[in-house]
C-alpha cells in the first residue's frame, strides 16, 4: 500500500492537482475507456480458482535483510538508498519471513485463507545485473510449492515498489528506476526467470503493485526515489513506461504459461464530488490521476485488482486535511472509514472495465480489534451485495497477516490480523484473524456468504 498523505504533502497537494491539471489535460471524462453497464452476470468460473479468500504481504516488509556486503547473498534496494540517507525508517529484519516462512505459512493456515499474496523481491533474485541468486530464486520457488501443498493459491506480485539499487542514477535521477535505461530488458529477463521457475505452482501473476501510488509518491510528492518534486513530465514518462514493463510482462508470462491469470494491483480510494470543487475540476484530475495507469494496461488483465482502504472528497479543504483526523469513523492513519464506497466503487470499475475483478487489499490501522472486526464485517458485507447484483468479484484480500514495516510510518501502523513474538518469531494471532477465519469456514460450509457464480 502507499501512503501518500504526509505532513509535508498535505501542505500543498492541493496546488499539485491544479498544476496537474493544466500540465496533464486532465478536465477528462472520467468514466474511462468503457461507458455502459456490465453483463449484470457474474462470468462463469472457468481456469479461476473458486473465490479467493486472501491475505496479502510484500518482500520489504515481511522479509529479513541479506548478508553482508561482500557476500554472495548480499543485495540492495532503492529503498535501503533512502534508509541509508535518513529519509525513511530503518527496515531492520522486518518480520523475519524470509528465514521463517513456515511461521508465516503455520498463520494462514489457522485462519484457514485459500489464497496467499506475496512478492518477489527484484534485487534478491538479481542482485547486479545479469547476476542470478539462484539459492533466492529456488527459495522463492519452494514457498510457492509449500503453499500449493498446503491448498493455499499463490498470487505472486512479481514488484511492489522497490528497484535493484544497480538502477538508482545518483548523478542523474531522470534516469533512476523506471527509466533507467538498463530497466526494460532487465526487467524482461527477470519476469521470463520467475515465471518459468514458478509455472508447475502458480497460475495468478500480479506484474507490480500500486505503480500509480509509487509514480505519483517519487516524481510528484518527492518521498521516494528518485525524489523528485513536482516533476511532471517525470511522472508522465514513468507512467507510460511502467504500463509499457506491465504489457511486457503480461506477453511473457502468457507466453511461458498460457493458463495463467494476469492479475493488476491499483491503488484507487474513492472519491465523491466536493462542494468547493466548481465544474468538476479536482474531481476530474484525481479520478484521471487513479485510473490512468490501469487504463492502459486492463486489456492485458484477466483480473482487475484494486485496493481499496478509504474515501475522499476532492477538494480543497478535505485534502489539506486527510490524515489529520481521529475518531470512530477514522483509523490510526486519519483515513475515512467508508464500507458504502467499496461498494461504489466496485460497481465503477465495473462499469468502466466489465472484466472480472478482484480487492487485492483492504484493511484497517488501529490498535482496537473490535474496530478492525467492524471494519471487515462491512467491507465484505459490501462484497456480497454487489456479487449479488452480478457484480464479477472473485476475491477479497485482506492487508496483512502480521504488523509490519509500513513505509515512511516506520512499525507505528497496526494492520495485521497478528503480532509477531520477537523471541520465536511466531505469529500470535488477534482476535480479527478468528472472526476472518469463521467468514471463510461459513462460505466454504454455506457458499451462502459470498455465493460462487
Amino acid at each position: 500500500m502507499t501512503f501518500l498523505k504526509t505532513k509535508p504533502m498535505r501542505c500543498y497537494f492541493f496546488s499539485v492537482l491544479v498544476i496537474l491539471f493544466f500540465l496533464t489535460g486532465c478536465a477528462l471524462h472520467p468514466l474511462g475507456p468503457l461507458d455502459k453497464a456490465p453483463r449484470h452476470q457474474a462470468a462463469k468460473n472457468s481456469g479461476y480458482h473458486p473465490f479467493a479468500w486472501g491475505i496479502s504481504t510484500s518482500s520489504l516488509q515481511y522479509e529479513d535483510r541479506s548478508k553482508k556486503s561482500g557476500t554472495k547473498e548480499y543485495f540492495e534496494r532503492d529503498w535501503d538508498i533512502l534508509v541509508q540517507d535518513k529519509k525513511a525508517p530503518p527496515v531492520g529484519n522486518a518480520l523475519y519471513s524470509w528465514s521463517h516462512f513456515d511461521k508465516d505459512l503455520k498463520a494462514l493456515k489457522k485462519i484457514g485463507v485459500n489464497s496467499y499474496r506475496f512478492s518477489i523481491e527484484w534485487a534478491r533474485v538479481e542482485p547486479r545485473p545479469g547476476e542470478y541468486n539462484e539459492e533466492a530464486i529456488h527459495r522463492y520457488v519452494a514457498m510457492v510449492r509449500k503453499l500449493k501443498e498446503a491448498g493455499i493459491e499463490p498470487y505472486v506480485c512479481l514488484w511492489h515498489f522497490t528497484f535493484p539499487s544497480w538502477l538508482v542514477d545518483k548523478k542523474n535521477g531522470a534516469n533512476t528506476n523506471w527509466l533507467n535505461p538498463l530497466a526494460r530488458s532487465h526487467w524482461n529477463r527477470y519476469v521470463s526467470r520467475m515465471v518459468q521457475e514458478m509455472a508447475p505452482y502458480a497460475t495468478y501473476y500480479a506484474p507490480q503493485n500500486e505503480p500509480n501510488g509509487q509514480i505519483l509518491t517519487a516524481y510528484i510528492v518527492g518521498l521516494w526515489p528518485p525524489n523528485h518534486t513536482l516533476d511532471f513530465q517525470g511522472y508522465k514518462q514513468a507512467i507510460a513506461v511502467s504500463a509499457d514493463f506491465f504489457r511486457d510482462a503480461a506477453a511473457r508470462i502468457k507466453e511461458i504459461q498460457p493458463d495463467a491469470k494476469i492479475v493488476s494491483i491499483e491503488a484507487i480510494p474513492y472519491w465523491y464530488h466536493g462542494p468547493l470543487d466548481p465544474g468538476g475540476m479536482i474531481y476530474n484530475t484525481v479520478e484521471h490521476n487513479a485510473f490512468d495507469h490501469l487504463d492502459k494496461i486492463y486489456d492485458v488483465c484477466d483480473i482487475i485488482g484494486f485496493n481499496y482502504y478509504y474515501s475522499q472528497i476532492a477538494g480543497p479543504l478535505s485534502m489539506l486535511t486527510q490524515g489529520s483526523h481521529r475518531g470512530t469513523h477514522f483509523t490510526m492513519m486519519g483515513w475515512h472509514i467508508d464500507p458504502p464506497a467499496l461498494g461504489k466503487l466496485i460497481r465503477q470499475i465495473g462499469k468502466r472495465y466489465d472484466k472480472p475483478m478482484m480487492i487485492t487489499e483492504n484493511g484497517i490501522a488501529t490498535l482496537n480489534e473490535q474496530k478492525r472486526i467492524e471494519y471487515l464485517h462491512d467491507h465484505i458485507a459490501q462484497l456480497q451485495k454487489t456479487r449479488e447484483e452480478g457484480y464479477d468479484v472473485k476475491g477479497y484480500f485482506i492487508w496483512s497477516l502480521a504488523d509490519n514495516y509500513e513505509w515512511h510510518y516506520g512499525y507505528v501502523p497496526k494492520f495485521g490480523l497478528a503480532t509477531m513474538d520477537e523471541k520465536t518469531f511466531q505469529r500470535k494471532l488477534k482476535s480479527s484473524a478468528f472472526y476472518y477465519r469463521d467468514v471463510i469456514r461459513a462460505s466454504e460450509k454455506a457458499r451462502k456468504v459470498v455465493p460462487d457464480p
